[in-house]
């Protein structure tokens, strides 16, 4: 008889010193790591997942990946079931912003998240923090547009001076050339270039003073020509060097704008926006999006006071829908409701997906009446909708709570959560109703939070 005990211990023991070999390999990694089923359920964690994972964890414990992470990206589970190969790469360096009362340090943070497919049975998550990072490649954006517009033929440019008002100082022929405008123009804010719901009076003097913080402020987007008709551009305001020169002079030369048609190049930008910024359901901004133009627009806000509105709307009944109809049609709910949030409010104006049914709009320069009413108009046009699913035609209705800036400190976490209060009051008081926060909604400890998924 032939003795394999030995073979068999000796192969225990090779299992078992990979197995520690892998442990090992996860404590140590310098980024967060985590093993699980293809369900979500975790196998192995790291310390560093564990350290970012758990103050987003709405139990408290740390059993399921996308359970974990469902508040801040809820979509992960279907991102997953829907891949279609075997194993690969799900997805790449998705950045994931968290609120400052979610984060381990109490300010806001950006995660970096990947997501591999190892086969039918598991997924591997990489998790990191990229918070610094991100406010780098910003400043790094910023300047590569500038020396791109340094460098690029000056033919593809309207030069103007503008004085400290933003309004521009005199008209040339590059101005006719890009825009089509004629003299007439001298005198009129810079503003006149853009949408008409596209810029505030606030926005333009905005621009001013962050051109000179930094040096030069740069934007891109639809611009206007004479003629009505738009083109996508870039804009450079830098300051003049010698405008000193000027005195006190409130109509001399300040400030040099620099409008660029990047038509030709519209498509390639449109495609790393959509990668970067949009939610993959709706194509509305995503959370990271709607962070980084409340983190902007509370920038400005501090330095100039004006009212900031916020409006959360959230679909009535939503797990009836998805649980008579399907997810399919639930989705579809999502993209018409989307289709009418887009419709409704302004160019300016930040429209959002923040996960699951519930969406946001950031209003700047906006009063609690204005606010108010651009709610309810989006209440009333969704009241009136059908979507068609499989033959059947969905009715749906959305509840809103809006909120103002009011220089209480706290920020867009509080701005947020008074609009989170008030849509509970009109979920409470009925649903299909628009609240606007008041002192007296503030939620007491033994009163019910609202779940960030409730119907």
């Amino acid at each position: 008889m032939i003795d394999f005990s030995n073979d068999v211990d000796a192969n225990a023991e090779s299992l078992r010193a990979e197995h520690e070999a892998l442990m090992q390999f996860l404590y140590l990694a310098p980024v967060g790591l985590v093993q699980a089923g293809i369900d979500g359920e975790i196998v192995m964690i790291n310390p560093i997942s564990a350290q970012l994972l758990m103050p987003l964890s709405p139990d408290g414990s740390l059993t399921n990946l996308f359970t974990a992470l469902e508040s801040v990206a809820p979509d992960l589970r279907l991102q997953c079931a829907q891949y279609p190969k075997a194993n690969g790469m799900v997805f790449e360096g998705e950045h994931i912003h968290l609120r400052a009362d979610d984060s381990i340090r109490g300010t806001p943070q950006i995660l970096s998240l990947t997501l591999l497919k190892l086969d039918a049975a598991r997924v591997m998550a990489v998790i990191q923090d990229v918070t610094a990072e991100v406010r780098r490649e910003r400043q790094l954006r910023q300047s590569d547009a500038w020396l791109n517009a340094i460098l690029t033929r000056i033919s593809d440019y309207a030069l103007a001076a503008v004085d400290r008002a933003g309004r521009l100082c005199d008209w040339n022929e590059s101005i006719a050339r890009v825009t089509g405008f004629g003299e007439h123009i001298v005198g009129s804010p810079y503003s006149i270039f853009y949408p008409p719901d596209a810029m505030t009076g606030e926005h333009l003097l905005d621009r001013l003073r962050e051109a000179d913080t930094n040096g030069w402020s740069m934007d891109e987007g639809l611009r206007l020509r004479a003629d009505g008709s738009q083109f996508w551009c870039s804009a450079l305001i830098a300051p003049l060097p010698d405008r000193e020169a000027f005195g006190d002079d409130p109509a001399a030369p300040r400030y040099c704008l620099i409008l660029r048609d990047i038509s030709d190049k519209r498509a390639a930008t449109e495609k790393r926006r959509q990668a970067a910024f949009c939610d993959h359901l709706t194509s509305l901004a995503n959370r990271r999006a709607f962070f980084e133009a409340a983190e902007l627009e509370l920038d400005r806000a501090a330095h100039t006071p004006r009212s900031l509105a916020l409006i959360v709307f959230d679909a009535d009944h939503f797990k009836h829908i998805n649980d008579r109809y399907g997810h399919p049609a639930g989705d579809r709910v999502l993209c018409d409701l989307a289709n009418v949030l887009r419709d409704t409010f302004r160019a300016v104006d930040t429209v959002a997906r923040l996960g699951g049914e519930e969406f946001a709009v950031l209003l700047p320069s906006t009063g609690i009446e204005q606010a108010l009413a651009g709610a309810e108009r989006l209440r009333a046009l969704v009241a009136t909708r059908l979507v068609a699913a499989d033959g059947a035609e969905i009715a749906y209705t959305v509840s809103a709570g809006v909120a103002i800036l009011d220089g209480t400190a706290g920020g867009i976490d509080l701005l947020i959560k008074r609009a989170d209060e008030a849509l509970y009051q009109a979920k409470a008081q009925g649903r299909n109703r628009v609240a606007p926060w008041t002192p007296e909604l503030t939620l007491h400890e033994n009163t019910p939070q609202r779940s960030r998924n409730a119907d």
